[in-house]
Order: structure tokens, then sequence, then C-alpha cells
């Protein structure tokens, strides 16, 4: 499969990109988002993992585990964030897609730039207004289309809020509109099941997997809402604990969390998986 991918990098002399891209046209693809260091990626075995998987999903052929390897080794020394982009390539006639597809994968280098005042104090939210709609055939996957998330984080132009909390049209909780969820009730972590709709993150799969995060399905607002303190997270800026969340007008708070043990905790497991340096406090 290796030498069936058409490759265009974008950091490379002629980055255009086809018009008749299905990417381009119809979102018709994947994408992942990489922390790199002196081209060391972390959480590469879950990155490739789920491209691949939404790959087989969408119906064409990933890229071979060895091509996707090479992609690292280009980076510049220090720290970098690898963004991954493969689409289904040009062809077929409107929505009916070509086959056999002809995939491309696309790459760009960008320096990383950690946030760590979010790590020590925390940071702000609110609820969006925008709902996610149900979709089981695209739910976990990291593909190109993603206009909910757009429209969502178009609500709000306020710096001090770092995130928004995206429910599902049964006001379920799904995630945020960059990262994933979790709060903590109960003595443990729990996390929405995405079996349904959101993004499944990698640096989320590695939490459950390890026995970090316990999974949980049709879980209302109000769970959230009256842990014991909750936090955000991803693969590239780690877990961000939250201090506040407010409604979507902004106008009247609805949670308040301290920092606590249980959140600095599971912030060192998570920071330890992807290398980040820096001293938490103990709470």
């Amino acid at each position: 499969m290796a030498d069936d991918v058409n490759v265009k990098g974008m950091d490379e002399s002629d980055p255009t990109i086809a018009l008749t891209d299905r990417g381009l046209a119809y979102g018709d693809g994947l994408f992942e988002t990489v922390l790199l260091r002196d081209g060391a990626a972390r959480l590469w075995d879950e990155h490739c993992e789920r491209l691949s998987q939404g790959a087989r999903r969408l119906g064409f052929e990933p890229p071979s585990r060895e091509w996707l390897d090479a992609l690292p080794e280009r980076a510049p020394a220090g720290e970098q964030v690898l963004k991954i982009m493969l689409t289904r390539g040009s062809g077929g006639r409107g929505y009916r897609p070509p086959l056999p597809a002809e995939p491309r994968c696309y790459w760009q280098f960008m320096p990383f730039s950690p946030m760590p005042a979010r790590w020590d104090s925390g940071v702000n939210v609110r609820l969006c207004r925008l709902r996610l709609a149900r979709q089981p055939a695209l739910a976990g996957i990291k593909h190109l289309n993603r206009l909910e998330n757009v429209l969502a984080r178009q609500e709000w132009q306020e710096d001090a809020i770092a995130e928004g909390i995206l429910l599902n049209d049964c006001d379920q909780l799904v995630e945020a509109t960059a990262m994933n969820l979790a709060w903590h009730d109960q003595g443990q972590w729990w996390t929405p099941a995405l079996t349904e709709c959101g993004v499944e993150g990698t640096l989320r799969r590695a939490l459950v997997e390890r026995g970090h995060l316990t999974v949980t399905e049709h879980a209302p607002l109000s769970r959230l809402l009256n842990s014991q303190t909750a936090c955000l997270f991803n693969s590239v800026q780690g877990l961000w604990p939250i201090v506040t969340c407010c409604d979507p007008d902004n106008q009247h708070l609805l949670a308040q969390w301290p920092i606590d043990e249980s959140v600095r905790r599971l912030q060192r497991e998570a920071h330890t998986l992807l290398g980040h340096v820096f001293n938490l406090p103990t709470s």
C-alpha cells in the first residue's frame, strides 16, 4: 500500500492541493494531530490505529504503517506538531466515490506552543448552544468534516473562555469543541461514551485502556455540573483542569470546581504519556 499512496507534503516546494480532491470538496477524509519531540511521536500507535480504522470505516485503504512511520523522521528538531490529512483523493462522480480510491496524504510540521498556565491554574468553559448530531457511522473517527465544531467554536470570542462543552441532540454529554471531557465523582473518573458522535481522542483511549477513566453512556449535563472536579484533555495540549462553567450567554455560572489532588494525579498520568515536562502543583 505504501507505493499506492499519492503523497503531497505541505512543506514541499509545490504545496498544491488539487481542486478535485474529495477532501476539499466534501470533507472526504481524515486527519491526525501528533505531538513530536525530536522526531519521536507521542501516542503514535494510537494515532496510526485511529487513522487506519477511520480510513476503513470510510471505505478506502489506509497507508501502511511502514509508510506512516517515515513521517515523524522528517520533523525538525525540538517540539513539533505533525498534522496529517488523508483524503480519498480525486475521482468518482458527485458524492459517488471512486472505486478503487487513490488516497492522498498531506502533512505539515508546526512548532508546538504549550500553555502551562492552563495546566497550572485551570480553565473556564461554557456550555455550547449547538448540539452534536448522532451518527454512529462516523462516531469516534477524526474525519475532515468538522463544521459542527466550527459552528460551536464560533459561539464565543472571549479569550477568558478556553473551551465549549458539547452535548448531543438528546442533551447528553459528549466532549468539548477540541478536547475530550472527564469528571470525577464517586471515587473515579468518568468520560462520555462516543458510540454515537464525538471524536475518540488518542489520549482518552490511552487513559481508558490504562484504567484511569471509566466510560459511561447517556450522561446528562447534571453529571458534570454535580461532580467533584472536571477536566479537558487532548494528545497535544495535555490536560487542563476546569474551574468554572457558564451558560451559553456567559451570564450565569453553572458550576465551579476545585483543582484537587484527583485531577493532579490524572494530569500527571496524561502528561507522562505525552512527555510534558512541568512541575505540577500537588494541590
